[in-house]
């Protein structure tokens, strides 16, 4: 690195580290659901910084790349290998358009408004809000045979054109998915998201809101008075919310009854349930008693959370596996959290469960261990990170990257970013099958990906320099109008296609734009839009495959746009 300001001369460090808190800092600021974010403050800083004649260079900007772009395919590995099936098929097909389209107008700008490379790639990066696809498009760069002064303006013109049109990009899709597109389908968010929820059997929100602040499942124990001579089935069946009766204690005795047995006066029945529902047990069974000690095991509520991995489980509705669960199961036993690319979804009877999953379940024992053995492995709290596991992964992406195919004179490779990213797939699936091989802790793989990407993308922007106030006076004008072509295009054209030939209903379509590009604040404002969560079940299929289709774009803008340079 170099430096032309005295103060940082003799530490240069301290002008990276600048960039990215600053960056970071000024990411922050939030108007409504637009906010810059990380990412982009850091270039838009790093540029500035740069005029200064700070510039950074050396293996530190591949080894944080290497990180960032394994980190990712490790998180997404799951999820992406899961949804390729066939209930996920008609979702599927969404990314794709969105990686044509992205890729089409590209390169239709590099061969008919004379952008180079970069700044094609940085085009797509920006507008598309996928950061990743700067750090392969620039690792491409070094397979083209340039000059290093060329190279070094192509690479600046990434971060320039980047910088330009991401907030286009992110205003326009946040805009258009949860404003404009309800409107062309003809749909009020709200009222259809609610229909859908309906149709799919969403647990009622309702229900958590009443007591956000106490347990939804709770266990109670009633003395029998006003239910004597009722059977056990018609008292849980009038109690509601499939209550169960998990112990009964007469004359101090522990006794089995069957469903069709009758409970008498002055029983102890122990139960678990919703709690709005075992709050008015009391006025239908008996008055509420303590359980003598010995007994209070039978309403104590384990919560556990299990990563799901059978392979018999991968596609499966919530209500499917409740009717092979078993009566007993089924009324000890209760989800109540399904996290997908670390979003929580909504549970109805019609959310499949997917490999990678993380489900928070709660119930009693030894239905809550069968439950787990029956759906994946109980997810161990560590804060080990396995890093034999780690290097070897990025060491077997860096060795992929080195293959290359010459089809027609082109050059093509996956590169050290695109291997990286393949290998960070691969282990990631292998570790939710068996999450015993190579601890990675999930905030652990969190802070490889933000201070990753953010350290990468410091360096690049402080290493434009000038050559962004050149990018900027030859085509800053035209730049954000061609990235509202590159961000709103694809979207246009998977709502006619979701629409009218996968006939995908409104709220999840809309979900799954959010989700093709890969825009955390397009779904939050959805989210916000409709009051319901329903529109993850399209966000996470589309997000996943995206985020893995997208970086490839990198490398293949880059080698199409040279041959019209």
């Amino acid at each position: 690195m170099k430096c032309s300001v005295d103060l940082f001369a003799g530490n240069p460090l301290m002008v990276l580290f600048i960039t990215v808190g600053l960056g970071y800092f000024i990411g922050k600021a939030r108007v409504g659901p637009i906010q810059l974010g990380g990412v982009c403050g850091t270039l838009v800083v790093a540029l500035f910084m740069g005029q200064t004649g700070c510039q950074m260079h050396g293996e530190l900007k591949d080894m944080a790349f290497a990180l960032f772009i394994f980190a990712m395919g490790y998180s997404g590995g799951p999820q992406f290998f899961a949804n390729l099936n066939r209930s996920s098929l008609r979702y599927m097909l969404l990314p794709v358009v969105e990686a044509i389209v992205v890729l089409a107008i590209a390169v239709g700008a590099a061969a008919y408004l004379g952008f180079d490379p970069g700044t094609a790639a940085g085009l797509a990066a920006g507008a598309a809000t996928e950061s990743a696809v700067v750090g392969t498009a620039a690792e491409a760069l070094k397979h083209l045979g340039l000059d290093a002064a060329t190279a070094s303006r192509y690479e600046a013109n990434i971060a320039t054109a980047y910088t330009l049109t991401y907030l286009v990009g992110l205003i326009s899709i946040v805009f258009f998915t949860s404003q404009i597109a309800p409107a062309l389908l003809g749909i009020d968010l709200r009222k259809a998201a609610r229909e859908v929820a309906a149709k799919m059997d969403a647990a009622s929100e309702d229900d958590v809101a009443t007591q956000p602040a106490l347990p939804r499942l709770i266990g109670r124990a009633y003395s029998v008075h006003q239910a004597a001579g009722m059977t056990v089935s018609e008292l849980q069946q009038q109690v509601g919310g499939r209550a169960s009766i998990v112990k009964v204690l007469r004359d101090g005795t522990s006794i089995e009854l069957g469903d069709d047995d009758k409970v008498q006066a002055s029983d102890i029945l122990a139960m678990v349930g919703i709690r709005s529902n075992l709050l008015k047990a009391a006025a239908l069974i008996g008055p509420e008693v303590l359980l003598p000690e010995a007994h209070t095991d039978a309403i104590q509520l384990v919560e556990k959370q299990v990563i799901v991995n059978k392979p018999r489980v991968n596609g499966k509705t919530i209500g499917e596996l409740a009717r092979l669960a078993g009566a007993r199961r089924l009324r000890e036993v209760w989800i109540l959290q399904v996290r997908r690319s670390g979003m929580s979804l909504p549970i109805t009877r019609s959310t499949p469960l997917q490999h990678g999953d993380v489900v928070t379940i709660v119930g009693l024992e030894p239905s809550l261990s069968e439950a787990i053995a029956g759906i994946g492995v109980e997810a161990k709290a560590t804060e080990v990170t396995d890093l034999v596991f780690l290097c070897v992964g990025i060491l077997a992406g860096l060795l992929v990257g080195t293959l290359s195919l010459s089809p027609g004179g082109m050059h093509i490779s996956l590169g050290s970013g695109g291997g990286a990213l393949l290998s960070g797939l691969v282990f990631g699936w292998i570790n939710s099958r068996r999450p015993s091989l190579g601890t990675f802790p999930r905030s652990v793989v969190q802070i490889l990906k933000d201070l990753g990407l953010a350290l990468f993308v410091a360096c690049v922007g402080l290493s434009a320099g000038p050559d962004a106030i050149s990018l900027i006076r030859e085509h800053g004008a035209v730049l954000p109008l061609i990235g509202l072509a590159v961000s709103l295009g694809p979207a246009c054209l998977s709502l006619w296609i979701g629409h009218k030939l996968l006939k995908i209903e409104g709220p999840l379509l809309v979900g799954a734009i959010a989700g093709q590009h890969v825009s955390t604040p397009a779904i939050s404002a959805i989210l916000a839009a409709s009051h319901s969560s329903v529109q993850l079940l399209g966000y996470t299929i589309t997000y996943a495959i995206a985020n893995v289709l997208l970086p490839v774009l990198g490398p293949i803008i880059i080698s199409l746009a040279f041959r019209f340079t």
